[in-house]
This record gives structure tokens, C-alpha cells and sequence, in this order.
């Protein structure tokens, strides 16, 4: 069962531009975050332990996305995915000669920044809004999880709404699209207060959306509590109900660049559903072929293929009217 006959994910978005398909080449930068570094906290979030989505590699960019290149055999254009911990906490300066090494080879053709709302100061916007201006693909990933502030205290994100909000609209005046992570599941909410974050981030405006599950991995604060019965991630039934929800009632203009997440072994807990890359995804499709597709997908067709050295069309500011590598919620 097809995800993109209901969802405009990812991949049609970018086959839509370029014509062929284009794969995610995950990088990781040896950035920190600050909320693990002092500057604002110790010990990150409590879900967060980026090992087990991502392997630590001291190795220079170029080797990194050659790497990856030999695990990627259908594919023969790729974007450069800063994805550990938060790729834009560093100097504009050192973040741009990175960047650069990414977009040195011809196959490259964009560039996925993860970071945190209130680590994307206006150097950093003016940068990736100049990439953009160039002709790549450009996706600023912002992790929020949830719009809720007594949520964000809870699990120690170390900001709030206010700052994602902030961003977003400093972002969109640029012209830079962002995607937004989401965690449906976390402790104090029910599933169901997803959909009022969904209403909150879509009022705002959002180009892209990532969905995740909870999930509990070894090494993470959150792991202590669970193994106390304290707290219990979504069943796979239930999980799908709400991201099928949440995905009927986005916009068919917001490209989703995920709908689920997977944790590699041995590291994830729970739940043992997120072991496999496809129960979320078909669980999910599944819904959707019963009862609607996203927005108004249907009647929306694949954008043509963006000219050489143009940018494709995005619509920032779209509000509701009537396969990416292993992923932990950004940092």
C-alpha cells in the first residue's frame, strides 16, 4: 500500500521538482545542543538519545555522504541531512564552510537542517535563505514536539511556543521552508492533544511536518521512568488512529517527510512496533484508504520538475482551508 496516494510525503514532493527520486544522506556534524552543554540545561530532553538514531562519525563531510551513498541503490541525487543533535549551534561562519563541503558534489542538490526554535538566530536564516535563493532544496527542521508549554517544561525541552512561533515568522520572511517535528505520545498528554498542536503549528504557517511516535531508548532520562511503569508509549493501533487523523486534516500543500520513526537495536525499549520502518507507515495508509487522504491530495497534482537553477514553489504561509534514514526528534 502506497503512503504517497494519500499523503503528499517527501519523496513526491521532491520527485514532483527533480523528476527522479531523491534520497536523504544523514550527516552528523559533531554539534551539541544547548541544552546539553549548559547553556541552558544539562542532560537534553528526557526522550532524547541521539546514539541510537544516529552513529556518532569524525569523519569530513565528503566521506560521510560517499558512505552513505553505497546504502542508497535507487536513487542518483541526494540531499545533505544535518541531523544530530542541533546542526545550526555553531558560528554562521563554521556552519557555512560545513554546509558548503555538502553542496560541493554535483548530486547533491539541497541541504535538511535540523535544530532547535531558539537556535536559528538571522545569520543563520540569511544563509540557508541564500542557498535557497541559489536553487537548492532547502528545509530548516525544527524540533517542537508539542505546542504545549507545560509539555515542553515536562519533558525539558528548555524552550517554548513563543520561540518556535518566533522563528517560524523570521524563517517565512525569508522565504525558507520549515518542517516541523512532532511527538505524538509524550507523557501528560493524551494522543488526542496532538491535534490541538497540529491546529496550533498550522495556524502559523508550516511548509512540512514529521511525525514520531514516543519512543523509549536506552541511555534516554525518560527510560528510567518507564521501566518504573511511570509512563507507556502508544500501541501501534492507537498511534495510527491519530497520525491518520492528523494528516486528514493538513492542507494537501504541507509535505510530510515522515509519519513514523524507527530506533535501530539494540537501543529502543519501546515500543517494539517502531522496530520495523514499515507497521507505522502501513498502519497508517491503511486508515487514510478508508477514510480520506490529506487536505485535498486528490485534486492536487505532482508539481512539474523546477528548471535548472530555480527554486521549486513553496507556500509558506499555508494554513488549514476547508524513505528519510533512521530519525530522532530533532534537538
Amino acid at each position: 500500500m502506497q503512503l504517497d496516494h494519500y499523503v503528499n510525503t517527501i519523496g513526491r514532493h521532491l520527485r514532483g521538482r527533480f523528476g527522479e527520486r531523491v534520497h536523504k544522506l544523514p550527516l552528523h556534524a559533531r554539534f551539541t545542543c544547548p541544552n546539553r552543554d549548559g547553556t541552558l540545561g544539562r542532560g537534553g530532553c528526557t526522550f532524547c538519545n541521539v546514539r541510537s538514531f544516529s552513529d556518532a562519525s569524525d569523519a569530513p563531510i565528503a566521506q560521510q555522504l560517499a558512505e552513505g551513498r553505497t546504502k542508497m541503490d535507487r536513487a542518483r541525487r541526494y540531499l545533505a541531512y544535518f541531523q544530530a543533535y542541533t546542526s545550526t549551534y555553531a558560528e554562521v561562519e563554521t556552519l557555512q564552510r560545513l554546509y558548503a563541503e555538502a553542496l560541493e558534489a554535483a548530486d547533491i542538490v539541497g541541504l535538511c537542517v535540523g535544530t532547535r526554535p531558539d537556535c536559528v538566530p538571522d545569520a543563520v536564516l540569511d544563509l540557508l535563505a541564500g542557498y535557497r535563493d541559489q536553487g537548492y532544496e532547502v528545509w530548516l527542521e525544527l524540533g517542537l514536539q508539542s505546542a504545549f508549554d507545560e509539555t515542553l517544561a515536562r519533558v525539558n525541552r528548555g524552550h517554548g511556543f513563543a520561540a518556535y512561533a518566533d522563528a517560524v515568522s523570521r524563517a517565512h520572511a525569508r522565504g525558507v521552508p520549515v518542517c516541523t517535528h512532532l511527538i505524538v505520545g509524550l507523557p501528560g498528554e493524551p494522543l488526542e492533544r496532538s491535534l490541538d498542536t497540529l491546529e496550533r503549528v498550522l495556524e502559523l504557517g508550516v511548509t512540512g511536518l514529521k511525525l514520531h511516535p514516543l519512543m523509549i531508548v536506552k541511555g534516554s532520562r525518560m527510560a528510567a521512568a518507564w521501566r518504573r511503569g511511570e509512563i507507556a508509549p502508544a500501541e501501534l493501533d492507537a498511534y495510527a488512529d491519530v497520525a491518520a487523523e492528523m494528516i486528514r486534516r493538513t492542507p494537501a500543500s504541507v509535505v510530510y517527510h515522515r509519519v513514523s520513526a524507527t530506533a535501530n537495536a539494540p537501543t529502543l525499549l519501546a515500543p517494539a512496533w517502531c522496530a520495523s520502518r514499515f507497521e507505522g507507515i502501513q498502519a497508517i495508509a491503511r486508515r487514510l484508504a478508508e477514510s480520506g487522504a490529506q487536505g485535498s491530495l486528490t485534486d492536487a497534482p505532482l508539481a512539474p520538475p523546477a528548471a535548472p537553477g530555480t527554486s521549486a514553489h513553496y507556500l509558506p504561509h499555508a494554513t488549514p482551508v476547508t524513505p528519510d534514514p533512521p530519525c530522532a526528534p530533532t534537538c
